[in-house]
């Protein structure tokens, strides 16, 4: 694949994102198991293959991104008769390989940043994947939250407002390598840089940047940095109690961002599961629940609590077992009827996992994304 001519500023995919009314996002399983601890039958892979199969369907049915998220697990994963998510592909370089086979969808990457990467290291890297992709590529940078993470790279504890201090260092340091046309000499609290310089500049004003947040720390850090942010709802994944917290969460990080001059857009995971009818959606749903992996969701939910994030405080167990921050249950007109609710709600778009990728992308393709356009939700 020959490198992309750099579309005009008003072609760049940070504007293409803030024209849709409903950013559509796919949340790739580039882990075993994906994102339901669940053995129950389907077809849902790890395999880069199969996810380069998914992401060029995406492309072709007009997702606007496909997103790779990031654990640093042990050598079973989570553990249990399905070893959930025992095998893995990197984020990264699953996004370096993405660009060849796509042309206009937004590959994003999970970035530990506090895992031994240097800031230059990635401007360089991000550099060189903005122009192979004509500026379709970004970094959800984050910082990382789980100890048994941190152990694998033999670091000690650091305080969860600590962690956004640097990463806001860190992602200073990569906006000035970016943005800034002479060599920069920079000394912070952890990184240091003398007469660094990156070239080529990137082909737009920068890669874009996404983090997660839910706390006030992470909120801080996404209004000085993030383009796009994805949100958690801190009621748990039932659709109507998310729908009551929502508004407030919104409005809440979206006011820090204009405090910085900025503007940015949020972005929630649904877990999709929608059939033509209800009694479809409840026989898919009861099959993933009694096929629940109760060892490796033990293992799952007491990993993720053992940290201090509080993105999925809110959430039961058995909600778990499906996966989704929040949860998307119905047929194609209800599942509609939801998604504008959430715009209503402040939500400008949603990053969606299915329990079995192929088939689901399928139907929502074919039955889903039609009625969202004649809702006004996607151009």
């Amino acid at each position: 694949m020959s490198i992309i001519t750099p579309a005009r500023e008003d072609q760049a995919p940070l504007a293409r994102l803030q024209a849709q009314p409903l950013v559509l996002g796919l949340f790739l399983p580039l882990y075993a198991g994906g994102w339901t601890v669940s053995d129950a039958p389907r077809g849902t892979d790890w395999t880069f293959d199969y996810n380069a199969r998914l992401v060029a369907r995406a492309e072709a049915i007009g997702f606007d991104l496909a997103f790779g998220f990031a654990n640093w697990l042990g050598k079973d994963g989570f553990g249990g008769r399905t070893r959930f998510r025992a095998n893995s592909l990197d984020s990264l370089a699953s996004s370096a390989a993405l660009a060849a086979r796509t042309s206009r969808i937004v590959l994003l990457s999970t970035v530990h940043a506090l895992y031994g990467w240097h800031p230059l290291n990635l401007a360089r890297i991000g550099a060189t994947l903005d122009h192979i992709t004509g500026g379709r590529w970004g970094a959800n940078l984050v910082t990382g939250f789980l100890q048994g993470e941190a152990d694998k790279f033999g670091q000690a504890p650091i305080a969860h407002d600590e962690r956004y201090r640097l990463l806001d260092e860190f992602s200073t340091i990569v906006e000035k390598l970016w943005t800034e046309d002479e060599e920069l000499d920079f000394q912070g609290a952890r990184w240091s840089l003398k007469g660094a310089y990156v070239s080529p500049r990137p082909a737009h004003r920068r890669p874009l940047l996404v983090s997660a947040a839910s706390s006030d720390a992470g909120f801080r850090y996404a209004a000085r940095h993030s383009d796009l942010v994805f949100i958690t709802s801190p009621a748990g994944a039932a659709i109507e109690a998310a729908l009551d917290v929502l508004p407030a969460v919104n409005a809440r990080l979206k006011a820090y961002a204009a405090e910085e001059g900025r503007r940015l857009q949020t972005i929630i995971n649904p877990h999709i599961i929608a059939r033509d009818s209800t009694a479809e959606v409840e026989a898919v749903h009861r099959r993933i629940v009694e096929g629940a992996d109760e060892a490796a969701l033990t293992a799952f939910v007491e990993g993720f609590s053992g940290g201090d994030s509080k993105s999925w405080s809110g959430h039961r167990r058995e909600q778990r077992i499906i996966g989704g921050n929040i949860q998307i249950f119905g047929t194609p007109e209800q599942v509609v009827e939801q998604c504008l609710r959430l715009k209503a709600a402040g939500c400008d778009g949603i990053q969606v996992n299915f329990f079995d990728y192929e088939p689901d992308l399928e139907f929502f393709g074919a039955r889903i994304l039609p009625l969202l356009r004649q809702a006004g939700l996607r151009h």
